[in-house]
């Protein structure tokens, strides 16, 4: 009894994950889901890459940044959680950036209706600097890294 139960909880699972929420969040067919996401849309033109492809690849851009950035010590703004965080800032009643405590938070948005959990901030600051905006973020040189990356990164797109 305990074994068909588990593989029905692990195929439940699987359903869940392959047919409500990756299609739901790459703009298809949602299933029977109720609603859909809709986050905040970011201050600037475009975004830094194409945002289906965001969508997927959110992550790998983030982690392969933190790679550069925590075990290379290369900084580039490209995939930086701080860009990320200083475009696409949520603002609340009061006018102010709301923190990631908020469920109106850019990225708790899309991760909220995925059940998953967003640790970032529990190191990194949830809403820009004072004063700081995409426009006010610093232009950084190209390095070969930043170069490695971007291919990469390229390599990744359908």
């Amino acid at each position: 009894m305990a074994r068909a139960v588990g593989k029905w909880v692990a195929a439940s699972a699987f359903a869940l994950l392959a047919g409500l929420v990756a299609p739901a969040l790459d703009g298809a067919y949602a299933g029977d889901a109720p609603w859909l996401p809709k986050p905040a849309r970011g201050q600037g033109d475009k975004c830094v890459a194409d945002t289906d492809w965001m969508r997927r690849n959110h992550m790998t851009a983030l982690l392969q940044q933190r790679d550069l950035t925590v075990h290379d010590g290369i900084r580039t703004m490209r995939f930086s959680l701080k860009g990320c965080i200083a475009c696409h800032a949520v603002k609340g009643a009061d006018e102010q950036p709301v923190t990631a405590e908020s469920p109106k938070h850019f990225c708790r948005t899309c991760h909220d209706y995925a059940a998953v959990r967003v640790d970032c901030f529990e190191c990194h600051a949830s809403r820009p600097e004072a004063g700081a905006g995409a426009a006010a973020l610093p232009a950084r040189a190209a390095t070969p890294e930043a170069e490695t990356l971007a291919r990469y990164v390229r390599s990744l797109k359908p």
